[in-house]
């Protein structure tokens, strides 16, 4: 997470002058059967008609392996992952789909696929511009604030370090001096872990 897989996306969208539409996977996957493939014949439709490029945030979600068909549910649950292979593969659009989780898709999905792009945790070296570029050019900082040796030492995505670097910053604004501060952004550098599920 926080690679710049939703970024490139809306880039993409830029530099071919066209809407990126993000499917809410809440408004299109439904409990009631056939109501799934109802609408992402709808969404499918749309994008055809009004040129707009499809982007599908945590794929593996709506895109997993079909499996053995134990039950009805299963039966359905493939036939709605074979109901997106036919309209992927008849789309005369862009569709992008991001997943965190790529072992989770269907195989059948990455045969179809023009490019597959990995986007990888930044280098130590790209960190470092990170930490640097992403505080505020007023930011004030403690002088034992290291940000060179806590990107060598914190291997994190790019939206993390950003939230780390908000977190930071709302300290320092809420203290009289303004400083950023070690203690703060080590601090937020933990919630940041912690929320994705890493032991600290």
């Amino acid at each position: 997470p926080g690679t710049g897989k939703t970024m490139t996306a809306c880039l993409l969208g830029k530099a071919t002058n066209r809407y990126v539409y993000k499917i809410d996977l809440s408004m299109v996957v439904s409990k009631y059967i056939g109501e799934t493939e109802k609408n992402l014949a709808n969404v499918f439709e749309q994008a055809q008609h009004k040129g707009l490029i499809l982007f599908f945030d945590e794929a593996d979600a709506l895109f997993g392996k079909r499996s053995e068909s134990k039950n009805a549910h299963d039966r359905y649950a493939n036939q709605e992952i074979s109901f997106l292979l036919q309209r992927i593969e008849t789309f005369d659009g862009i569709a992008i789909l991001a997943s965190n989780l790529r072992e989770n898709l269907d195989s059948a999905f990455s045969r179809r696929f023009e490019s597959i792009i990995y986007f990888p945790i930044p280098r130590a070296e790209e960190r470092v511009q990170l930490w640097q570029k992403g505080f505020s050019g007023k930011a004030k900082f403690a002088d034992d604030l290291d940000l060179k040796k806590i990107a060598t030492d914190h291997t994190l995505s790019g939206g993390a370090i950003m939230n780390v670097i908000r977190y930071a910053s709302l300290q320092a604004l809420a203290q009289k001096d303004s400083i950023v501060t070690t203690k703060d952004v080590l601090q937020g550098i933990r919630k940041e872990l912690v929320r994705n599920g890493e032991n600290v």
